[in-house]
């Protein structure tokens, strides 16, 4: 329902091994731990996603100005939003909401 869990409650923030994180509701593969950086803002981030396609975006107007919304490519599960302001090599800031991810450690 679109809905945030609260900055700093995830423990996918502390999350550092190799591996997966996949969307919590169908599975789908979202994005690889080398692309998860620490952003500052209480929730998993990551720079891209795993591939082109993985996840769609569609623009939310529910504050005062439009923010680019996040969810998955295959179940269309909202994951989080995404801004322009993280490390490059792309610039982008995936901010997600834990609890719409897994993780699967790498074997």
């Amino acid at each position: 329902e679109h809905g945030t869990e609260r900055a700093f409650t995830s423990p996918l923030n502390d999350e550092h091994r190799q591996g997966v994180f996949r969307c919590a509701a169908c599975d789908n593969e979202l994005y690889k731990s080398d692309t998860k950086y620490e952003s500052g803002s209480g929730w998993p981030s990551f720079y891209a996603p795993i591939e082109k396609g993985a996840v769609e975006t569609s623009t939310d107007y529910k504050l005062v100005y439009p923010r680019t919304e996040v969810h998955c490519a295959k179940c269309g599960g909202h994951l989080g939003h995404v801004f322009d302001d993280g490390p490059q090599p792309t610039g982008k800031r995936y901010c997600m909401n834990g609890v719409a991810m897994k993780f699967e450690p790498k074997e």
